[in-house]
């Protein structure tokens, strides 16, 4: 199996676990939708993600995650500008 495509589905599987993990423990209450660890989980898994989709060309799916990207870029500085409260 060639490096990329190993590289390529762990980025993936990776990205999948960092978006369902903020989730869920967004759910639980153990972070703070506006936290900063909560805000790069969404980054970083919607850009692990967006790879994984561009590389196999499904264009929606990294459409949808560049939107994603871009909305955790925003709560990341949103989140380093206004600290969440506890």
């Amino acid at each position: 199996m060639d490096l990329t495509v190993v590289v390529v589905n762990v980025l993936g599987w990776l990205g999948m676990a960092l978006l369902i993990s903020a989730y869920g423990l967004v759910t639980a209450g153990r972070v703070h939708a506006s936290g900063l660890g909560f805000q790069l989980m969404n980054l970083f898994g919607g850009a692990f993600l967006m790879v994984n989709s561009a590389y196999y060309s499904a264009w929606p799916s990294a459409a949808l995650n560049l939107v994603w990207v871009i909305i955790g870029a925003v709560g990341l500085v949103r989140a380093r500008v206004r600290p969440a409260t506890t």
